[in-house]
């Protein structure tokens, strides 16, 4: 390989390990909040339903790391830069009750979920394939949207009080977002190269306002 592919591939190299280490620290926090947010379940129903979920994410941990170890890069060292970020996410976020704790799962993670899924499309396989596969599944979704949905027919006024709390985790997850922006000049280089100008780029954050909007409107709440 001459000097000048060495250095156009290089940047490419390291998105990759960004990108699968920020997917890798996500699935392993959502392992550690889930089996923390069951104990909040009404009952042990559901308290399994959630603590099954959980195993999911850190199975979905594992083929992250075993992928980032087989190209070469060391999971710890790939997750470290994200671990402040998603701690002081989480530190903001703290749910009070078990709808405050579903509805950051699904509105919070189904935010990161979609970004994930956009910059899926940026890179080769099989590490698209593996983002893809590892980003939440349908049942979740099924399970937090029925449960959230069946607590605002119980109780009218529990969606104000979920729409307020949902726009308080959106705005948090927008502003760590902008902070790993300014902080992996990989990532960002990624988005902006692979996109081709500004304008696809605002197209990407788009449609992960879209996607949002028709989440919110899923589960019955107010954007």
């Amino acid at each position: 390989m001459t000097p000048e592919l060495a250095d156009m591939a290089a940047p490419t190299t390291e998105a990759l390990v960004d990108l699968l280490g920020m997917v890798a620290y996500g699935e392993l926090s959502a392992f550690e909040r889930m089996a923390a947010d069951a104990r909040l379940a009404p009952d042990l129903h559901r308290r399994a339903a959630l603590s099954e979920m959980a195993a999911v994410e850190i199975a979905n941990y594992g083929r992250l790391a075993a992928r980032l170890t087989e190209i070469g890069a060391d999971p710890d060292v790939a997750m470290t830069p994200y671990v402040g970020v998603v701690q002081a996410y989480h530190d903001s976020t703290e749910p009070k009750d078990w709808l405050e704790a579903l509805t950051k799962a699904h509105v919070g993670d189904g935010v990161a979920d979609d970004f994930f899924h956009e910059m899926a499309k940026l890179i080769e396989e099989p590490d698209r394939q593996l983002v893809l596969d590892v980003i939440h599944d349908k049942r979740y979704e099924e399970f937090a949207v029925t449960e959230i949905r069946a607590a605002i027919e119980a109780d009218p006024k529990t969606r104000a009080r979920l729409s307020m709390w949902a726009r308080r985790l959106v705005g948090e997850v927008y502003s760590q977002a902008t902070r790993v922006a300014g902080q992996r000049a990989a990532l960002t280089t990624l988005i902006v190269t692979s996109g081709g100008d500004q304008a696809a780029v605002q197209a990407l954050f788009r449609r992960i306002t879209n996607a949002h909007s028709a989440r919110m409107t899923a589960l019955g709440l107010n954007n």
